[in-house]
């Protein structure tokens, strides 16, 4: 059965943090769709500018954590504080816990998870500056390349990627694990 991966993301995403798990996972023969907040063209960030868009496949709102194996949520700055104001984008994002499957977050995507409220004892990294925030949500906040927590993979920036592409990938292959809470 070929592997249905998610990639949510909306305009501001991290171009890198976008772009590269997508190769990767192309490249091991899933199939990844964009899901975002609307239909058209999200435009990315690199280098503090706007750069590049990419088609969008599905709005959250047509789409359920059931049709997909696994959730990639990429950084940026925009990207995540625009997502995590949307009801449909934390349920669907729960239900990924709820049905025990790998979700992946870097730099700051995990915004969109302590919104979601799925953060509470797990150990995780990020992005330096929203340290706080995670910990304030009940993480355990840790400086790593990549962070691994009963299929929630984190990693802090675009030089994690290469760490947290083979991590998302290895996940997405061991399937549910029923470790994974909301």
């Amino acid at each position: 059965m070929k592997k249905r991966i998610a990639i949510l993301a909306t305009n501001g995403y991290e171009k890198s943090e976008l772009e590269s798990p997508l190769e990767a996972m192309k490249k091991e023969g899933f199939q990844v769709d964009i899901v975002s907040l609307e239909k058209g063209k999200i435009k990315g960030w690199a280098d503090g500018n706007w750069s590049g868009e990419i088609e969008v496949n599905y709005r959250v709102d047509e789409v359920s954590a059931k049709d997909y194996h696994a959730l990639v949520l990429p950084g940026g700055v925009i990207n995540p504080d625009k997502l995590r104001r949307n009801e449909d984008v934390l349920v669907f994002v729960r239900d990924f816990f709820k049905q025990s499957k790998p979700v992946a977050a870097i730099c700051h995507a995990p915004w969109t998870l302590i919104s979601a409220e799925v953060v509470e004892g797990r150990t995780m990294t990020s992005f330096h500056s929203i340290k706080k925030d995670l910990e304030n949500a009940g993480a355990l906040w840790v400086d790593k390349e990549v962070v691994v927590d009963e299929a929630l993979v984190t990693s802090r920036n675009p030089d994690d990627l290469p760490a947290f592409n083979a991590k998302v990938i290895e996940e997405i292959k061991e399937g549910k694990h029923e470790l994974q809470h909301a």
